[in-house]
């Protein structure tokens, strides 16, 4: 039987046969008594409205699921959970996978019922043998903790699963062999600037934009010009989505004269739905410039996009993503400190990896950066109000009063 459409509803038939109601749920025909009764219309809702909420699939009982399966189950459920107001998936999605991938290579066919604290200990070894930091073996395994609470809470595991798991303390600094994480520090802004000369305009503006305004990275890529509001001598920013939206703080950003300059030339779209940074714009930057460049005369060789594949497999799309983002400016770093001639010729990658781990930056260390000079110049208080930098006990009268002091502190440092 082909799928049904997500927006189709199965129906509430007569089973001929016996004279009972019938409905098809996940190609399962479900009897559920006299045809035409009040008693089989509520059975047929109360059997609709299960199969629904959980994801359109009959539930099933832990002892038939194993770990893998649930991986499965909890991977449709959270792609739809995890996404900012806009429909767009958090970053949330992919720590999900990541946590998720040792527990399903080594749990991936045991019962998911019989899974334990011993066997989360194990994953966690895995973890640690990994490499990974102790932060983030912490946070994979509440995780984890997660999806098996999830499944409690549709009835697809006992309640007790979970409510054992939670019984495993999680690792301390100095108690375990997992690696302690180094503190983010500011980079430092002769850095910034030896990167800059090999960055596209694009990407150049979009660091320094973040490092004036101590925006977080996906605020900049995520920058469109009907954001923001150019009607005063600051302009504020108001991203559609942020990191703590779902918690209902709101995000402003402070755009300086400064920044303003920056992100001016960025803004003369016609469309202003449009994002102020796009890969697109970049990639047609870098083609104009070539062509500035040509030495070969037009009537020779190929014609300024006649070289061009008509059907890439990957075309330059209209934002930036963090990672992409991060990406770019880890390639301008390997271009501006290139490892030594001695390096390169003893042909040790992990050596040649750790000089360039070490001579990489990433933008959230520029939002560091911001968060250091402000508190050095107007106090804990600015910091904490430019960076967005909010608890629950935060009041609207609190954060009207630091708006004006915000407004300030951008209109001196740009």
């Amino acid at each position: 039987m082909p799928k049904l459409p997500e927006n189709t509803v199965p129906s509430y038939r007569l089973h001929r046969q016996s004279g009972q109601a019938i409905v098809t749920l996940s190609n399962k025909d479900i009897l559920l008594g006299p045809h035409g009764t009040a008693a089989s219309r509520g059975e047929y809702r109360r059997r609709l409205a299960e199969w629904i909420v959980n994801g359109r699939r009959l539930p099933r009982t832990g002892l038939d699921l194993t770990v893998t399966e649930l991986i499965a189950a909890f991977k449709v459920h959270a792609e739809k959970y995890y996404r900012h107001l806009d429909g767009t998936p958090t970053g949330e999605v992919q720590n999900f996978r990541m946590a998720l991938r040792p527990l399903r290579e080594l749990y991936g066919r045991t019962q998911a019922h019989e899974f334990g604290p011993l066997a989360l200990d194990a994953v966690r070894s895995q973890m640690i043998l990994r490499g990974w930091r102790r932060r983030t073996i912490n946070k994979s395994v509440g995780r984890i903790r997660a999806m098996f609470r999830w499944a409690a809470a549709r009835e697809l595991l006992p309640a007790s699963i979970y409510q054992a798991l939670t019984t495993l303390d999680g690792l301390r600094a100095g108690k375990s062999a997992a690696i302690e994480s180094d503190p983010v520090k500011p980079v430092p802004d002769e850095v910034v600037n030896a990167t800059l000369p090999h960055l596209s305009p694009v990407v150049g503006g979009m660091v320094q934009l973040q490092r004036l305004t101590g925006a977080r990275p996906g605020e900049i890529c995520t920058m469109r010009i009907s954001d923001i509001d150019r009607s005063g001598t600051v302009w504020t920013y108001t991203p559609s989505s942020h990191k703590t939206a779902h918690h209902g703080h709101r995000r402003t950003i402070f755009i300086g004269p400064k920044a303003q300059a920056i992100l001016g030339p960025f803004m003369l779209k016609i469309d202003a739905t449009s994002f102020c940074f796009s890969p697109a714009d970049a990639d047609r930057d870098r083609r104009t410039n070539l062509h500035a460049e040509r030495k070969t005369p037009l009537s020779c060789g190929n014609r300024p996009g006649t070289n061009q594949r008509r059907r890439p497999k990957r075309k330059p799309g209209q934002k930036y993503s963090v990672d992409s983002y991060r990406r770019a400016i880890a390639r301008a770093c390997d271009v501006a400190f290139p490892p030594p001639a001695e390096l390169l010729k003893q042909g040790k990658e992990s050596d040649l990896a750790d000089w360039r781990q070490n001579h990489r930056w990433y933008p959230h260390r520029l939002r560091h950066s911001a968060a250091t000079e402000i508190r050095a110049q107007f106090g804990i208080e600015a910091a904490q109000h430019i960076l967005g930098h909010a608890s629950l006990n935060i009041t609207e009268l609190y954060a009207a009063k630091n708006d004006e002091l915000a407004r300030s502190v951008a209109e001196k440092i740009g």
